[in-house]
């Protein structure tokens, strides 16, 4: 009998450690299609209609949905890998992370994939309003400092700020020609969602923003 104890729990530590890498099997990087990056509505009646909504409908964004989504908020609008959304002294530090039912990804603007970060649906946990659970999709900024080429903390912490604010803006200019609701919100629970991401020391949770079809 005091041979079963340690026994049944290597077995149970082995049982959940197949259980964790099968569900980290189970998400595998997103190839999206090619950003459409022609068509949609004048900007003049885009900025008319920006607004930030805290209610969301039900509905999954398409994948072409995603890919536009994210293109304007921080994609590669030129050959030398430059972006959508201006960055202070082209440090590009900022990383989109996209919550989705299915997982939590990172955007590769380079390669337009969704790279896995975590299995299961995390989007009431990047924010605490009641909202956020609604939404198809919750982004999170993050920047990583140590691409900031050693700039006072002060300065690199304004200046990756500003950098989010522009990204932040081109997504309500997006879902505003689209139809889509969406809303930037600074009510993050930012030490736990960093320990859930698996940040590290030098990346830092800048704002999070919701997007999905308006409550009808």
């Amino acid at each position: 009998m005091k041979h079963k104890a340690p026994f049944v729990l290597a077995l149970a530590l082995a049982t959940i450690c197949l259980s964790v890498v099968s569900a980290a099997q189970a998400l595998k990087p997103v190839q999206l299609p090619p950003p459409q990056t022609t068509g949609g509505r004048p900007l003049m009646e885009v900025l008319k209609d920006r607004k930030s909504t805290r209610e969301f409908g039900s509905g999954a964004l398409s994948q072409q949905t995603l890919s536009n989504l994210l293109w304007a908020a921080f994609g590669i609008n030129r050959p030398d890998g430059r972006r959508t959304a201006p960055s202070a002294m082209n440090w590009q530090e900022v990383s989109i992370y996209v919550a989705t039912p299915s997982g939590v990804y990172v955007y590769d603007a380079k390669a337009t994939v969704l790279e896995p970060v975590l299995t299961g649906d995390f989007r009431a946990a990047t924010g605490t309003q009641p909202f956020v659970k609604d939404a198809a999709v919750n982004l999170v900024y993050v920047s990583d400092l140590s691409k900031t080429d050693g700039a006072a903390s002060s300065e690199a912490e304004l200046y990756t700020a500003a950098d989010v604010g522009f990204i932040a803006q081109n997504v309500y200019l997006y879902c505003a020609s689209e139809g889509l609701a969406t809303v930037v919100r600074a009510s993050v629970d930012k030490p736990a969602l960093a320990k859930t991401l698996k940040l590290q020391p030098q990346q830092r949770i800048i704002l999070a923003q919701s997007v999905g079809y308006p409550k009808k």
